[in-house]
C-alpha cells in the first residue's frame, strides 16, 4: 500500500509530455556538444557560462533553468554549473582560469516550452593524470551500468546498488556521495516525489513503470564520501544573495555524469543522449 501511495504521487508523462521532453533533452545535449572545444587551459568558467548562455538563449531560443534557480532563500546566479576538481556539484562559474590537469563537470538544464532537459558531462583540461582519468571513466561506467538496468519492474534500490557496487569495487576504493541524488523531472526542474539514490539495496524501493522521467547523476569521490558545504555570496539583480557549493571534505577529486531518462514499455530512452554516446547505447 505504501509503494502504491508513493507511485500515485509521481507524475507519469503522456505522449505529448514525452515529445516535449525529447526536445528539451536534445537541446541540453547540444549545449554540451557545443561547449567541448572551448574547455581548455586559460579559459575561465565564466567564459564557458557566457558561451552556453548565449547558445541556449540566442541559438536554441530556450531558457537556462539554472539561471536564478531558487532553493529556499538561496539563488543560483549563472546559467550552468561548473564543478572543478574537488567541487562535487553546484559550482558557480567565475573568473578563475582553468589549468592543465583540471577535471570539470559542466551541468546544463535547458527549459523549452515549459519542459526540462538536465544533463552533465566531465571534461579534461589539457593533459590529466591517470588517476583523474580513471575516476572520470569509472563514474561514467556507474551511470552506464545504471541506465542499462532501467526498465519496467526495476526497483530504485537496484539502480543505487549497481552504482555503489561498481564504485566501491575499484582499487583504490571510490566512494559514493550520499547527500545528493537523481530526481524526477518534467515541467518541474526537480520533482521531489521521485528521488534516485546512487547507493542502496537491490529489490527495494519504488518499482519503475512506463512514463516515469528522472535523472541519474552519480557523484563519485576518489577519497572519502564526506562532503563540506561552502556558502557563497552571489550577486543577483545587483543584490547579495547566497548559494551553497559542495566540495569533498578531504579535498579529493570528484566526478559526476548525468542523463535525463524515460522509462518506456520495454526499457529506457536517454532523452539527453549525445551523438558521441550512441555506440554505448545502441
Amino acid at each position: 500500500m505504501q509503494n502504491q501511495t508513493k507511485l500515485a504521487n509521481i507524475q507519469l508523462k503522456s505522449p505529448s509530455d514525452i515529445e516535449k521532453m525529447r526536445v528539451a533533452g536534445r537541446l541540453a545535449a547540444e549545449v554540451l556538444e557545443m561547449i567541448g572545444p572551448f574547455v581548455k587551459p586559460g579559459v575561465t568558467t565564466l567564459e564557458l557560462n557566457d558561451r552556453c548562455h548565449d547558445f541556449i538563449v540566442n541559438t536554441q531560443k530556450s531558457e537556462s533553468a539554472c539561471l536564478y534557480y531558487q532553493v529556499g532563500t538561496e539563488i543560483f546566479p549563472k546559467s550552468i554549473c561548473t564543478s572543478v576538481n574537488h567541487v562535487i556539484c553546484h559550482g558557480i562559474p567565475d573568473e578563475k582560469k582553468l589549468k592543465s590537469g583540471d577535471i570539470i563537470n559542466i551541468d546544463v538544464t535547458v527549459k523549452k516550452e515549459g519542459y526540462h532537459g538536465d544533463t552533465s558531462k566531465m571534461f579534461f583540461v589539457g593533459e590529466c593524470a591517470p588517476f583523474a582519468k580513471k575516476l572520470v571513466a569509472v563514474t561514467y561506467e556507474c551511470l552506464e551500468k545504471a541506465i542499462k538496468i532501467v526498465k519496467p519492474g526495476t526497483k530504485l534500490g537496484d539502480i543505487g546498488a549497481v552504482i555503489q557496487q561498481h564504485a566501491e569495487s575499484q582499487s583504490p576504493r571510490y566512494s559514493v556521495v550520499r547527500e545528493y541524488c537523481g530526481h524526477g523531472i518534467g515541467t518541474a526542474f526537480h520533482e521531489e516525489s521521485l528521488q534516485i539514490l546512487h547507493y542502496g539495496t537491490p529489490g527495494t524501493g519504488i518499482e519503475l513503470v512506463p512514463g516515469m522521467t528522472f535523472t541519474i547523476e552519480p557523484m563519485i569521490n576518489l577519497g572519502k564520501r564526506e562532503i563540506k558545504i561552502l556558502p557563497k555570496e552571489v550577486f543577483v539583480h545587483g543584490k547579495v544573495a547566497r548559494w551553497s557549493v559542495a566540495v569533498t571534505k578531504d579535498h579529493s577529486l570528484s566526478a559526476q555524469w548525468e542523463h535525463t531518462l524515460l522509462v518506456t514499455e520495454t526499457g529506457v530512452e536517454i532523452l539527453t543522449l549525445r551523438e558521441e554516446e550512441r555506440p554505448y547505447f545502441p
